[in-house]
């Protein structure tokens, strides 16, 4: 149990971020970043050229490799923000914390086969409920 109290909620967030990162430029995406690295990362999509998306007019390896890469670098500072949140109130934002399971929901919908379902919706969770037990605690401590 001690450990699990000095694992904060923000070290998870950074290590998702990293894993998924590192999963953006594993072999799987290697053929994207080859070309990616053709344009010097440069105008790596047509962007609103694509829209609608539409086979043969949208990459959508080019997409997942970007946003496997790109959602994962966005978590890495998000786990830094939510460990600074963390010390400095020894809590978070209930509306944060439910801000969070929320787009992790969504996330669970719409990709059920997926790194969001089994791994960020069990530290969603793990977080709110962490989370309630130190307000929980808190308000204990005012009284």
């Amino acid at each position: 149990m001690r450990l699990i109290n000095k694992i904060s909620n923000g070290f998870i967030i950074i290590i998702i971020g990293i894993l998924h990162t590192n999963f953006g430029i594993s072999d799987g995406f290697s053929a994207q970043f080859a070309k990616f690295s053709q344009t010097n990362y440069y105008k790596i999509s047509r962007g609103l050229d694509e829209l609608p998306a539409e086979i043969g007019k949208t990459n959508f390896e080019i997409f997942a490799a970007f946003w496997f890469f790109y959602f994962g670098i966005l978590l890495i500072p998000l786990g830094f923000l939510v460990i600074s949140l963390e010390k400095n109130r020894k809590m978070l934002p209930h509306s944060f914390t439910i801000s969070y399971l929320i787009v992790i929901l969504i996330g669970c919908y719409m990709i059920p086969n997926s790194g969001m379902t089994f791994i960020m919706l069990p530290h969603a969770v793990y977080m709110l409920i962490i989370n309630y037990l130190k307000v929980k605690t808190y308000k204990k401590e005012l009284q």
